[in-house]
């Protein structure tokens, strides 16, 4: 009788929290929605603004993971379950990894900030920090130079804060 009893209060407060799973669900489903709207916008924005579709694909992509998250930290916080913790957590965790990760970082977000504004370009003779040569390839981490017979790897913090002479192209 009492294994009954038990099933029975289990099965009321399903039924009980039934609409808050279900509300729960529903804003997650909300901040997915809006996660995929805002990564197709940004994409079609950042396109017409810069020639690199890598860019826009991974800042999309780091807006869409964060509204996400915040959907997911926001459906828990509908069920009921305290949230605090959880947001104290990743403050915490996050700080801990930028300052883990600080030239990392630096040299993505000079990174980014060489891609969008373009200062130079592939196959530009460029001059920076008393090393010359013709640009063979930038990435988030750093600008590849060709000089005479040897690649130099610059990185993008550097390339982006300290002073860039940009020689005519020879051709």
């Amino acid at each position: 009788m009492k294994g009954l009893e038990l099933t029975h209060t289990y099965g009321e407060m399903m039924i009980d929290k039934l609409p808050d799973i279900l509300f729960s669900f529903f804003v997650l489903i909300v901040f997915w929605l809006i996660a995929r709207l805002s990564k197709l916008s940004i994409l079609k924005v950042l396109s017409q603004h810069t020639t690199n579709t890598n860019v826009a694909t991974i800042l999309a992509s780091i807006i869409k993971n964060i509204i996400i998250i915040v959907g997911f930290i926001t459906s828990l916080g509908t069920l009921g379950i305290n949230v605090s913790g959880i947001i104290a957590g990743l403050g915490i965790s996050g700080v801990a990894l930028s300052l883990a990760l600080k030239d990392i970082l630096s040299n993505f977000v000079s990174g980014l900030l060489i891609f969008i504004h373009e200062p130079f370009k592939i196959g530009d003779n460029i001059e920076i920090e008393g090393k010359s040569g013709k640009v063979k390839s930038i990435n988030l981490r750093y600008v590849t130079i060709q000089s005479d017979n040897q690649d130099i790897l610059v990185p993008n913090l550097i390339s982006a804060s300290k002073i860039v002479i940009i020689n005519p192209k020879i051709d």
